[in-house]
């Protein structure tokens, strides 16, 4: 059975907030599940469907599996149904989810940090050559996933992974997702602080603790000390800033609230600093938080954002503060903010010991087993031992001798890794879609690489930072809402009155420099045939009609509907 939901803490007064009762808070004594998703959790954790997979379902085959840990508790290790072949995005929101099931799995393997070895990449590529049908996706959250996975394969892979430190533990569900970390984390020459030690004392605490097995939804976290803010930090749950703070030097500015989704919120600053050994603690608190005050009722406004929006981040941090750290937190600045519009390492880049890292860009992170071997045997070839995904889709390899840096560009090259790639290609970002997804509407991924060969064709000369991020739905897997082009999936009426896949445009959003959501043109919607003329058309506008040195996002905000559409 399920561990029993945590005692209530102590009662501390607090204003009314606009949804204080009925919201199935287990602070305030409401245990009892409100919905079917919270039933299954209590009836049994999610951790423990492990014994099942290894015992029964892998012997017995797919149809011996429970439906409550098939389309739930499965994900707390990190297994998905996918899509099965055939259906189009038109019956996305009709088919019951056993007729959308496939026999098979998305398997997503977490990568705290986005550190890997390239023994640990090795392993990888050779899983999904082995049981994955070679495929690999690197992810905007740092991790690496794999499709076409059957049960019968799943405690194998899991040795493997796991014989060389790697996990699918809570990869997914209502748990603590992988934590991002800068990927040059220790290394980059420009570092404030470096915060893998938070990382690594996290992950031993909280990863895999039943204590934190039950959230109301899924939980994200990032802690960066790059001045790049190069980790999302606007859009996660809890977030950690590199920070130099005037009387306690070097530390972390903390973040809450933040995500995407159909209701999209920038996270706010708690106006709190925190020192690197005190990052566990203060992550400890904030998802103690969330598990006891998260609203339960509802699984659309069961993430941690609706609460802070009610609350505020006043009244958050004081109960964050009284209820669970018990001291009071320095108050610190806020982050500056980054001089460089990429935030992804690409490029060769100095390393504080001397040596270099190198960024590359697959497309919109599709790579396969065969290549993430090969890039293991580049690396190990050119002296390192160690590579990095990013939360832009990209990878790096770490400690590049000088007089290896041009041999090993030259390689990546080959492999269509560029490590100069034009703003399309690198800043072109795409979700699984309708490939694999049983949420998606539209195809992204094969879109998304045509969409980048048509638009490097079309304007060559094109030289500024443009970020074109693609989704197959509403959920934003692939961060539309903040990006210069945004581009939510939906079936659409072309020019002859058929019903094919297009997208809903959102212009102008960001991260970082100003960060901000899209805007919406009222009415614009783009087929997929379409798409890399309309794209055409809106960037030749910006460069005619932009002031000097103005991003595009700014001109978006200011441009007529006319020059938008």
């Amino acid at each position: 059975m399920a561990a029993t939901p945590p005692k209530p803490a102590a009662a501390t007064p607090r204003r009314k907030v606009s949804r204080h009762r009925g919201e199935g808070q287990w602070a305030v004594g409401h245990l009892t599940p409100l919905n079917g998703n919270e039933q299954f959790k209590k009836d049994d954790d999610g951790l423990n469907v492990r014994t099942r997979i290894e015992t029964i379902y892998s012997k017995r085959g797919f149809d011996s599996i429970d439906p409550n840990d098939l389309r739930g508790r499965m994900r707390w290790w990190g297994l998905y149904t996918q899509r099965k072949p055939g259906i189009d995005g038109g019956k996305t929101a009709i088919l019951e989810p056993e007729e959308l099931d496939d026999r098979y799995f998305m398997l997503r393997v977490r990568i705290d940090g986005g550190r890997l070895t390239t023994g640990q990449l090795r392993v990888i590529g050779e899983v999904s050559q082995e049981f994955a049908r070679g495929t690999a996706d690197i992810t905007d959250r740092q991790n690496i996933q794999l499709h076409w996975i059957r049960i019968e394969d799943v405690p194998e892979i899991w040795n493997r992974l796991e014989a060389v430190g790697l996990s699918t533990t809570e990869a997914c569900g209502d748990t603590p997702r992988v934590i991002l970390g800068s990927p040059v984390a220790g290394i980059a020459a420009d570092e404030i602080v470096d915060g893998t030690p938070a990382v690594d004392e996290i992950h031993r605490r909280v990863i895999g603790n039943p204590a934190f097995s039950n959230l109301p939804r899924k939980f994200k976290s990032a802690i960066s000390g790059s001045p790049l803010l190069d980790v999302a930090h606007e859009i996660n749950d809890v977030a950690f800033v590199g920070v130099d703070h005037p009387e306690h030097g070097p530390g972390f500015d903390v973040w809450v609230g933040g995500g995407l989704s159909t209701n999209p919120k920038i996270g706010v600053r708690l106006g709190a600093w925190a020192p690197l050994d005190e990052v566990p603690d203060v992550y400890e608190g904030v998802i103690s938080l969330f598990r006891d005050y998260g609203y339960r009722r509802l699984r659309n406004r069961a993430r941690l954002k609706f609460l802070v929006a009610d609350w505020g981040a006043e009244e958050f941090r004081r109960v964050l503060q009284d209820e669970y750290l018990k001291r009071r937190l320095v108050d610190g600045p806020a982050p500056a903010q980054p001089v460089e519009r990429w935030r992804d390492h690409v490029g060769v880049h100095p390393q504080r010991d001397g040596r270099f890292y190198v960024g590359f860009a697959p497309r919109v992170g599709r790579v396969d087993g065969t290549v993430l071997a090969k890039i293991a045997d580049l690396a190990e070839a050119h002296g390192s031992g160690r590579v990095r995904t990013t939360v832009e889709q990209k990878m790096i390899v770490l400690d590049v001798e000088q007089d290896q840096v041009d041999s090993l560009v030259a390689a990546l090259e080959a492999l269509d890794l560029t490590v100069n790639p034009s703003p399309f290609r690198r800043g072109t970002m795409a979700c699984t879609g309708i490939e694999f997804c049983k949420l998606a509407i539209v195809e992204t991924k094969a879109r998304g690489s045509s969409l980048i060969d048509e638009l490097e064709r079309r304007l060559p000369d094109f030289d500024e930072p443009i970020t074109v991020n693609l989704n197959g739905c509403p959920n934003a897997c692939a961060r539309i809402q903040v990006a210069d082009i945004g581009l939510k999936g939906q079936l659409v009426m072309d020019d002859d009155g058929r019903q094919v896949e297009g997208y809903q445009v959102h212009l102008g959003g960001a991260l970082g420099l100003e960060p901000g959501f899209g805007r919406k043109v009222r009415g614009l919607k783009v087929t997929s045939a379409h798409l890399p003329d309309y794209i055409e058309r809106v960037l030749r506008r910006f460069q005619a009609e932009r002031e000097d040195g103005e991003r595009f996002a700014a001109w978006a905000a200011r441009a007529s509907e006319e020059a938008l559409s």
